[in-house]
């Protein structure tokens, strides 16, 4: 072999292990100036949380003496100011608005009360206190809305918190369409929370709904468990303890 050839055949293979570092590199957006140069640069993580909070009229009904709303808000008044820096939080209900007046609205009434962003606790609070439990209990309608609105466009891993104390009443299965989610879908997580649920149906259909995009499944039947049960979904550590599933 001449030595032109040889030389060549050199020119050749430090091209090559020249061209796989800067692709290296440039896969993960770092300097290109050495190899020594390379290293990974760590991700300024943010989690995007969606409550979604039934609003229910048999939310009105009482527990141990106090209105089912009335012990969801003082929780959350309690644990919303615990919440990291970093969390982008945003708020959805249903069940909000009265149906009589517009039959098959009821199953429709859920919206956005507040969007996905860092420091809306005080807002999230003061929305919970201004709304009034009236109506029906459309989650599947509202797990709907929550992945093609509220998370449109919104990148990396999202959580939903679901907390709610009756399953579906508006035809329609929560199970169903997290199963058919997944198929598209696995950035989504559903933690759900069964508030006071002794339906046996109505905890199947929700457990799923959780357990299928590998969020956990927690049934509370006091403020206590209730608390619990938030603080665990949100990581925040509390001594009471809950009940939690995962399996």
């Amino acid at each position: 072999m001449s030595k032109f050839v040889q030389r060549k055949l050199l020119f050749v293979f430090i091209l090559i292990i020249f061209s796989g570092l800067v692709n290296t590199c440039f896969s993960r957006n770092l300097p290109i100036d050495g190899a020594k140069e390379c290293y990974v640069q760590k991700e300024n993580k943010e989690d995007f949380v969606l409550f979604i909070v039934d609003f229910s009229n048999s939310m009105t009904e009482k527990l141990h003496g106090t209105k089912k709303i009335n012990m969801v808000l003082d929780t959350m008044q309690e644990l919303l100011p615990k919440l990291p820096d970093n969390m982008r939080v945003g708020l959805r209900v249903y069940g909000h608005k009265n149906s009589l007046l517009m039959p098959g609205s009821g199953c429709r009434a859920s919206s956005l009360i507040v969007p996905m962003t860092k420091g809306s606790s005080a807002a999230i609070q003061g929305a919970l206190f201004s709304l009034k439990p009236t109506g029906l209990t459309p989650i599947t309608y509202s797990l709907k809305q929550a992945v093609n609105c509220d998370f449109a466009g919104v990148p990396g891993k999202k959580r939903i918190i679901l907390l709610t104390d009756g399953g579906e009443n508006c035809d329609e299965s929560p199970c169903d369409y997290v199963m058919e989610l997944q198929k598209t879908r696995r950035d989504i997580y559903i933690d759900v929370i069964a508030f006071n649920i002794y339906d046996q149906e109505a905890n199947n259909q929700l457990k799923c709904t959780a357990l299928v995009t590998n969020g956990k499944f927690y049934s509370a039947n006091t403020a206590a468990e209730l608390m619990k049960s938030l603080s665990n979904s949100l990581n925040i550590s509390k001594d009471v303890q809950g009940v939690i599933i995962t399996h």
